[in-house]
């Protein structure tokens, strides 16, 4: 008798493929968002099923939760710079101009050629090995912490997660210097639904998020699922106006950039100046160190993801300078 989990792999991994193809070529930009939300839900599921739930949560808060939130800010700021906003014949329709054949031709030859590099790193791989768990295994002892995925993203290979950390960093900096000014949209109304919801839902937001950070030494969790989930605080009181970044706060959101990506870095000189290796913690302080790292990276994090969710750096525009919502 075939296994039920195995009827139910293939159908998931059919879904996930036809979900891709079809947020590829819906001409519709609200309806390939939706679907693609629904393709990160589906694929946070076939993480699960491959029992990497570090991967899962990851992909559930952020490839598919603030990446769909992104994409849903950036729509509504297609539709306001090209009049439609508000309007409903523009629910039907894209905001933008066509993409011209040569683009999606190249973009068409870009994508094969990384799937062909793909197929054969697959094809190449050896059919069966061992793999690093082994080494993971027996240098845990080492690290500081229970969780396996924990001691290698903030022990084995902690210059990668810093340079991660950096990115974000990066990309906020980017943001910052490309658009700046204050948004003058009015508070929404809010329902009774809607402020009998966020007494429930916001306080156990933040008790989720600490949680997702205080469990990743010894469970699946850490800094970026904890941060992506504390962010969603951030984007709810962004959406609902609850909070409104004013210039005056600017000092504050750069010392939360910058303090994840500065307490990394400092903890790697501090270990360093003690005649070790940078990021070679003292086992004694080795659990400490890397619950200190996560906690400034999560409230990075958090801040970051809300922020590029914001779009803006909050400064007052001179009069006449047009600005969004």
């Amino acid at each position: 008798m075939t296994d039920p989990l195995v009827i139910f792999d293939l159908l998931l991994a059919l879904a996930i493929v036809a979900l891709a193809a079809a947020s590829l070529s819906v001409r519709d930009l609200f309806s390939m968002i939706v679907l693609f939300i629904i393709f990160g839900l589906l694929s946070a599921l076939a993480w699960v099923r491959l029992s990497a739930p570090d991967v899962a949560l990851a992909e559930a808060a952020i490839g598919t939760g603030v990446t769909g939130a992104l994409l849903l800010k950036t729509l509504h700021h297609l539709r306001f710079a090209s009049g439609t906003l508000g309007q409903k014949a523009a629910y039907g329709v894209t905001p933008v101009a066509p993409v011209p054949m040569a683009v999606i031709m190249t973009n068409a030859v870009f994508c094969g050629l990384i799937t062909l590099g793909l197929v054969v790193a697959f094809l190449g791989a050896p059919a069966a090995g061992p793999g690093f768990d082994p080494l993971v295994a027996e240098a845990m002892p080492q690290s500081g912490v229970e969780h396996p995925v924990t001691g290698v993203l903030l022990n084995f290979r902690s210059y990668d997660t810093l340079m991660e950390v950096v990115v974000l960093l990066a990309a906020v900096v980017a943001v910052w210097q490309i658009e700046r000014g204050l948004s003058e949209a009015p508070a929404p109304a809010m329902g009774e639904v809607w402020q009998g919801f966020a007494r429930l839902a916001l306080p156990a937001i933040v008790v989720v998020g600490t949680y997702l950070l205080w469990v990743g030494a010894e469970a699946p969790g850490g800094a970026f699922q904890g941060g992506a989930v504390l962010a969603a605080v951030g984007l709810l009181l962004l959406l609902t106006r609850a909070y409104v970044p004013q210039p005056a706060h600017r000092g504050i959101a750069r010392g939360a950039f910058v303090l994840g990506t500065a307490a990394f870095a400092l903890v790697a000189l501090l270990v360093a100046s003690g005649g070790r290796v940078a990021f070679e913690y003292p086992l004694d302080h080795a659990k400490t160190l890397i619950l200190l790292i996560e906690g400034m990276v999560t409230i990075s994090i958090a801040v970051t993801l809300a922020a590029l969710f914001h779009g803006r750096e909050p400064v007052a525009l001179a009069k006449g300078d047009r600005n969004d919502t």
